[in-house]
């Protein structure tokens, strides 16, 4: 009896709400609250133009004041769909409110965020005009209905205080997929064109928040908008919007691969400057090279500290065959033998390093990839003609790297395809995405194989899996030689983008990535064993310290601080591997009910 009833406890206040109110108003005061939010967007929160955005203005938002008014809105859909009003209840399919405080959650982080700078910046509160004052206590009533909702329509309520304090650490597990969610109703079948054309919307939409995301300019506003869009997935995803998506593209597999490299490839063509392109363009050098150590670390489970290293390898490789000035071979090789060129000498780094040290496991592994990221930048920095060999023109580094010319077409110029000009970044962009296709093709597929259930097997158990015949030793030489060419694959753009490569660009930790540290956290962050987590982890730790300059001093406080968060409420990773996410919740209810 005793061990039963705390479950059936725990069940019932999983979903019921944190604030004690009748349903109705609940619902009318989430309501009321975020109807008031949309109309002090239309007022001025500042008296002075100081405020980055111009928030003096009353009868349009700008500036913060639209990402308020996004989030308010965005709070009435998701509660008129879980009232159930008719054409609305398709984007609800959860049947619940979870979507609804998410939102709401989001709306309040981006308001007060907003109203605190401004006192901070500004030197007071009293720099709030009445807009400012109204749009506070709006998102704050707002937030205060949502928690009086019920995250599952159906659930019980409850009133005690333990039962509500455990509400919301529930809420907090929702961050979990699975952890409190029931599975979804079928859905109502659509005809195939109209699937598509969801599937092209979603694209579309991703497309233009990223845009909007990555076009911000100025700090204060890529904060809030990482606020707004963070609470916002997560409530896109408690309203089932995401698991109805998958389905979706699970069903139309090719068509969004192709709907998907589509939306990324006209993203230049939403860019009136080069500044973003060349941000999107080192996002991809960087999520392709995190994708490449997720083949030794997420499927493989080798801790590698030196995987900068590869990079370095390849884009130096690069940098000497393809005609700079500065280098000491003078020779120019074309651009697809610069690629191979580096690829190579990478991969032939990984066997090298990998066949003495992968006999090692753990922590002994880690320390020795560690060290040899560490020989490899004081080498290249000491082969100066002086300290060493005249190979890299030593902490000078190889200059003036030409740009990238194919069957004519040159990167660095500006060209016109079908009426579309491309600027020189936007030339780079196009070639970076093309790369990662093929990476995020052979990650997938050496996943998918033999070798990659061996990887999988090994990462799991090493002693099992060569109990059961698998050769540890030459499986795992293979990851680190396959990653090591991807690294040095990505080396040889980064190269030509750059047009320069210096030691200090390698380094294990530093203020810009990419270096080992943050290579290894976006594969963390991201997921581990999966392909959109490294992606998205290497986008998020890439933009951030690009958009948020005021945070360079801080940086690597930040990191660490949203590592240890992150481990404690998502310690699979923000797009978790199934299977790793499965063995999570089966080991945790194991020791819950032990």
């Amino acid at each position: 009896m005793t061990s039963q009833q705390p479950q059936q406890h725990g069940t019932a206040v999983d979903t019921a709400p944190v604030i004690p109110l009748p349903l109705g108003t609940a619902r009318v005061l989430t309501a009321a609250g975020a109807a008031l939010t949309v109309l002090s967007t239309f007022l001025s929160w500042t008296w002075t133009d100081a405020f980055p955005g111009n928030l003096t203005v009353t009868g349009y938002p700008g500036g913060l004041q639209l990402l308020t008014l996004t989030g308010a809105l965005l709070t009435l859909v998701h509660l008129l769909a879980a009232w159930g009003i008719r054409g609305l209840r398709w984007l609800n399919p959860a049947d619940g409110h979870g979507g609804t405080v998410w939102t709401a959650a989001g709306t309040f982080a981006a308001t007060w965020y907003t109203l605190i700078a401004i006192a901070v910046q500004l030197g007071g509160l009293a720099n709030l005009e009445p807009g400012g004052w109204v749009a506070g206590a709006a998102a704050l009533l707002t937030l205060t209905g949502a928690l009086a909702l019920p995250l599952d329509r159906r659930a019980t309520a409850t009133g005690t205080t333990r039962g509500r304090l455990a509400t919301v650490r529930g809420i907090v597990r929702t961050l979990h997929p699975g952890r409190t969610s029931r599975p979804l109703p079928p859905a109502r079948p659509l005809p195939g064109w109209a699937e598509l054309l969801l599937i092209a919307a979603a694209f579309g939409i991703a497309l233009g928040v990223l845009t909007y995301g990555i076009g911000t300019a100025y700090g204060e506003l890529f904060t809030g908008f990482l606020f707004l869009t963070g609470f916002c997935a997560a409530g896109l995803h408690q309203a089932g919007l995401t698991t109805r998506l998958a389905e979706l593209t699970a069903r139309h597999r090719n068509v969004t691969v192709a709907a998907a490299f589509v939306a990324a490839a006209l993203f230049p063509l939403t860019q009136d400057t080069d500044e973003y392109t060349l941000i999107i363009v080192n996002i991809l050098i960087f999520a392709t090279v995190a994708l490449g150590l997720n083949v030794v670390v997420g499927l493989a489970g080798l801790l590698d500290l030196g995987y900068v290293a590869f990079l370095g390898v390849g884009a130096y490789t690069a940098a000497l065959v393809s005609g700079s000035t500065a280098s000491t071979l003078h020779v120019r090789f074309p651009f697809w033998a610069a690629v191979l060129t580096g690829a190579a000498a990478s991969l032939v780094f990984g066997v090298v390093i990998g066949a003495p040290t992968l006999r090692l496991r753990g922590d002994y592994l880690a320390i020795v990839t560690l060290g040899f990221g560490e020989i490899f930048r004081l080498a290249v920095g000491n082969l100066d003609g002086q300290s060493g060999p005249s190979v890299t023109n030593g902490p000078n580094g190889i200059p003036n790297i030409p740009d990238l010319e194919l069957f004519g077409y040159n990167f660095g110029d500006k060209h016109s395809v079908g009426g579309i000009a491309l600027s020189p970044f936007a030339n780079y962009y196009l070639l970076m995405l093309l790369f990662t296709v093929i990476v995020v093709l052979v990650f997938s597929r050496a996943g998918n194989s033999r070798i990659g259930r061996a990887w999988i097997a090994i990462r799991e158990d090493e002693t099992a899996a060569t109990a059961m015949g698998i050769n540890a030793f030459r499986l795992k030489l293979l990851a680190f030689a396959l990653g090591a060419t991807l690294a040095g694959l990505a080396g040889t753009v980064q190269a030509h983008v750059a047009h320069t490569v210096v030691p200090e660009q390698y380094v294990f930790a530093g203020p810009v990535p990419p270096n080992s540290a943050f290579l290894l956290a976006a594969v963390i962050l991201g997921g581990m064993g999966t392909i959109t987590g490294p992606l998205l982890g290497a986008a998020l730790l890439y933009l951030i310290p690009a958009k948020l300059q005021f945070l360079q001093d801080y940086q690597l406080l930040a990191f660490g601080a949203a590592l240890i968060l992150l481990m404690r409420f998502r310690p699979e990773g923000i797009i978790p591997n199934r299977r790793q996410q499965l063995e999570f919740h089966e080991d945790t209810a194991a020791k819950a009910e032990a």
